[in-house]
């Protein structure tokens, strides 16, 4: 299920009104950690399945999860 993942970003550069719908699943390509997203502008839909970058402290967030699931 794809869910709304802020608000509505005015691109003036590309005169659009930008917005994202993502799983918010973290997923892991043996490179990096991504979320995928689709990309709309004024509501169409430009980008399926965007890979967006995780940034270095969700991903260091995660991985203290995950070594404290472990013990």
């Amino acid at each position: 299920m794809l869910s709304h993942t802020g608000s509505t970003i005015l691109r003036n550069e590309l005169g659009v009104e930008e917005t994202i719908e993502s799983d918010n699943i973290v997923r892991w390509d043996g490179d990096r950690l991504y979320v995928e997203q689709d990309v709309y502008h004024n509501g169409q839909l430009v980008h399926r399945k965007y890979r967006r970058t995780v940034t270095e402290p969700v991903a260091r967030a995660l991985w203290e999860i995950i070594n404290r699931a472990k013990q």
